[in-house]
C-alpha cells in the first residue's frame, strides 16, 4: 500500500526494502534504478556488514507493476565469494540499460574485505538479461589504475558513428598518494567492458571545496555535458562549505576536457549527495538534503527552466526521518521515477529503501 504519511511531491511512494534484525547488516544504502520494460523496474541496494563503514554485499529487488510492490531481493555480489584466496565488500552501485538491449548491468566497487572501509576500491560489474531476477558477473579491463569510488549514474554519448559511455568517479583524500588524493574524473567506454580515463574535473584552485559525487547529464545543450558536485571542505571532506553550495564543470568536447570548478550558488549542499539530471524537454531537476550538514531529515527539490533560471525549493520527501542519496529516471517526459535511502525513524538512518514518482512542472 502507499505511504502517506509524509508531506512533499514526490508520489505513489513505496518501501522496497527494510533491514532484518538480527543480521549481519548495520544498514542497507545507496540504491540504484533503472527501467527494464514497461513497468518492470529494478532496483540495487548495499547491505553494510557490521564493522565495516561503508561497504558489505549487494542486493537487487525487481517491480513488475510500475513500483506498487518489489520482489524479495536476490544476491547481486556476495562478500563470501572467493576469488582465490581473496574476498571483497561492495560499495555504491550504479544500474544502466543500454538503449536497444536485453540486458541491465550494475557497476559497483569492490575491496578487499579485510580493509575496514571502501577507499581503495576498484570498479567491478555484473549483468542481468532476465530483468533483474538473476546476476552474472565480469570482470572488467579498467586502463586507468587509481583506486576509485563510484556514486553516480552512466551517460551515453552519441556522436556520428561513435558511442561512448561515461561514468563518473573520485577518489577521496582519507588515503595519502598514490592510492588515495582528491581527484573527481570520468572514466570512457565504448563497450561497458573496456575502461579508460576520459578527463579529470579540474581541483579548486582556491582550495575552498572538495568536489566530489558528481552526476552528469547534458547541459542546455546535446554538445555540452555539465557535471554537478557534492562539496566539502578542501582540507576537511566532512565539513561543509561557507556558504554550503554545489560545484559544477562543463565540457564541450564530450567528456575528455572540463572547465575549471565553479559554485553554483543556486544549489545547496551540505556535503551530501544529490541528483542533477534532466528530462525529455530540457528542464533540469536537483534533488538535494536541505539543512545543516548531516541532519539529512528531508529531501528537497528545485527545477531549472530550459533559459537556465532556477525555481524555488520544493519539498520532494519529508517524513519524519532519516533521508539521503536520490536517484531519479525518467519515465516519460516530466515524470521521473525516484529511489533513495531512507529509514523509519527520526534518529535512526539507512534502515529501508523508498521508491516513488515525481511530476515536475
Amino acid at each position: 500500500m502507499a505511504d502517506r504519511s509524509y508531506e512533499g511531491d514526490i508520489a505513489d511512494v513505496r518501501q522496497v526494502a527494510e533491514i532484518q534484525c538480527p543480521g549481519p547488516y548495520h544498514m542497507i544504502w545507496q540504491p540504484a534504478l533503472a527501467l527494464w520494460k514497461k513497468e518492470h523496474l529494478i532496483v540495487v541496494y548495499g547491505g553494510q556488514l557490521e564493522g565495516k563503514s561503508d561497504m558489505g554485499d549487494m542486493f537487487c529487488s525487481v517491480s513488475t507493476d510500475d513500483g506498487d510492490t518489489w520482489s524479495y531481493p536476490v544476491t547481486v555480489f556476495d562478500h563470501r565469494e572467493r576469488f582465490g584466496a581473496m574476498q571483497f565488500g561492495y560499495a555504491n552501485p550504479v544500474l544502466y540499460h543500454p538503449p536497444g538491449q536485453n540486458i541491465v548491468w550494475c557497476f559497483a566497487m569492490r575491496c578487499p574485505l579485510h580493509n575496514t572501509d571502501s577507499e581503495i576500491s576498484q570498479l567491478c560489474a555484473a549483468y542481468s538479461a532476465d530483468g533483474g531476477r538473476s546476476w552474472v558477473p565480469v570482470e572488467l579491463t579498467v586502463n586507468h589504475h587509481q583506486p576509485l569510488i563510484t556514486c553516480a549514474g552512466i551517460v551515453r554519448v552519441a556522436k556520428e558513428n561513435e558511442v561512448r559511455y561515461l561514468l563518473p568517479v573520485h577518489s577521496n583524500p582519507m588515503s595519502p598518494p598514490p592510492e588515495g588524493g582528491s581527484n573527481h574524473w570520468v572514466l570512457e567506454s565504448p563497450n561497458l567492458i573496456e575502461w579508460t580515463l576520459a578527463g579529470y574535473i579540474p581541483v579548486d584552485e582556491e582550495k575552498i571545496a572538495f568536489p566530489h559525487e558528481g552526476g552528469i547529464d547534458f547541459g542546455q545543450d546535446e554538445n555540452e555535458l555539465k557535471i554537478v558536485m557534492r562539496t566539502g571542505k578542501y582540507e576537511c571532506l566532512w565539513k561543509p562549505i561557507d556558504p554550503p553550495t554545489a560545484y559544477s564543470s562543463c565540457s564541450q568536447d564530450g567528456g575528455r576536457t572540463w572547465s575549471a570548478v565553479q559554485p553554483e550558488p543556486d544549489l545547496h549542499n551540505t556535503v551530501s549527495k544529490a541528483f542533477y539530471g534532466r528530462d525529455s524537454h530540457g528542464k533540469h531537476v536537483y534533488v538535494f538534503s536541505p539543512g545543516p550538514a548531516w541532519e539529512r531529515k528531508s529531501l528537497h527539490y528545485k527545477i531549472q527552466s530550459p533559459d537556465g533560471k532556477w525555481g524555488e525549493e520544493r519539498v520532494f520527501y519529508n517524513g519524519d526521518n532519516k533521508n539521503s542519496y536520490p536517484v531519479l529516471i525518467e519515465k516519460e517526459p516530466g515524470v521521473f521515477y525516484a529511489v533513495w535511502d531512507s529509514s523509519n525513524n527520526p534518529d535512526v538512518r539507512r534502515t529501508s529503501i523508498r521508491f516513488g514518482k515525481l511530476t515536475i512542472v
